[in-house]
């Protein structure tokens, strides 16, 4: 009797990531600003940049669509969900439903655009004496047939409430395990309760039998760990090793970052290199519909495309009530989320903040 092997295939990590349903795509951006200038820019040169279209990375960094401060100005979304985790640095949310936030640090945003929702997404650099490094991932989690008109949602995940736990191994080498979605381990209560945080209520990850995950780890160097199988029936799962120089998955030696898919239903050994490994996992029932895409939409058929082409341009998804098209919320780095209504929410401890 043979045994399937763990490892169904190893791909290097191109930009932007390759995932498998229900995730459509992940973008990972690690930017090495540089000190910041008067308006919350890099204080560089930016000369010999595509201003506006700027992925270049250029001495480390890119000004993406940004032209004073780099990031993504004012654009659209219909039919899914963005699921944005900052490493470092911060980034500065605005969006058509009057939602603002300034969110870094191991803070997620969640957020599903449904029926549509238009968002800018802007990193100011708040040192004027240090470098200024970025770090993030962004997901772009499809939405089911049923879901996709929904009314759109804005959702704060701050690093504090964002369960987590290390694991110490027989020589004492450390694996630290984050859950951004999906019980693993110790993370297996209610929300609030030991358990995950709740996800939007139109998430595909909010379905039970989705079993949807997404979890960042973090090995020391030598460390042994194993990734537990997944519960769910028809589950697939995805390993980014994207930081350190090598690791053993399954008994198969990985040298340099790649995305390796897994069988979810195998429990699979980690055995970490030389160097501290960093590693996201991606999982999930698939979803199973037809994917049509054309920039930020993403429906089932081309005739929903081209309806949604048509309803952009009749409403913008409910018009933009910012001074501007890349909102930045000043130079107080204290974090905040102000909702839909009003209603304002901080971190715990966390100073108050300054509108720009």
């Amino acid at each position: 009797m043979t045994t399937a092997r763990p490892i169904l295939q190893i791909k290097a990590l191109g930009f932007p990531w390759e995932t498998i349903d229900p995730f459509l795509f992940c973008a990972y951006h690690d930017d090495a600003y540089p000190r910041a200038n008067a308006q919350m820019g890099p204080d560089a040169p930016l000369a010999g940049r595509d201003l506006g279209q700027d992925f270049s990375r250029k001495d480390g960094w890119s000004m993406y669509h940004g032209t004073t401060v780099p990031g993504f100005p004012g654009h659209p979304h219909r039919g899914f969900e963005t699921v944005t985790i900052v490493r470092k640095g911060l980034i500065d949310h605005s969006d058509s439903l009057g939602a603002a936030a300034r969110f870094g640090g191991g803070d997620v945003q969640w957020l599903t655009a449904g029926k549509g929702i238009v968002h800018s997404e802007m990193f100011p650099l708040l040192d004027a004496g240090a470098p200024n490094p970025l770090e993030l991932f962004q997901l772009w989690l499809n939405l089911p047939a049923r879901s996709k008109m929904a009314e759109p949602h804005f959702t704060m995940f701050w690093s504090e409430d964002v369960p987590r736990f290390t694991a110490t191994d027989a020589s004492g080498r450390k694996t630290e395990v984050a859950s951004i979605a999906g019980r693993i381990g110790p993370v297996d209560g209610a929300p609030g309760e030991g358990g995950p945080l709740a996800p939007p209520p139109d998430s595909w990850a909010s379905q039970p039998d989705a079993d949807l995950a997404i979890w960042t780890i973090r090995m020391e160097p030598g460390a042994r760990w194993t990734l537990p199988a997944a519960t769910g029936e028809g589950t697939r799962r995805s390993l980014y090793f994207f930081k350190g120089r090598t690791v053993c998955v399954a008994g198969q030696v990985v040298d340099g970052h790649a995305a390796i898919e897994l069988r979810a239903d195998a429990a699979v050994e980690l055995i970490n290199g030389d160097e501290v490994g960093e590693f996201l996992v991606l999982q999930g029932r698939p979803i199973g519909e037809p994917v049509a895409q054309y920039g930020p939409f993403v429906m089932n058929t081309q005739a929903e495309i081209a309806q949604t082409m048509a309803d952009y341009r009749r409403t913008q998804f409910g018009g933009w009530p910012w001074p501007d098209t890349a909102p930045v919320h000043g130079r107080d780095p204290a974090r905040f989320a102000r909702h839909p209504g009003g209603r304002e929410e901080r971190p715990e401890g966390a100073a108050e903040s300054k509108r720009a």
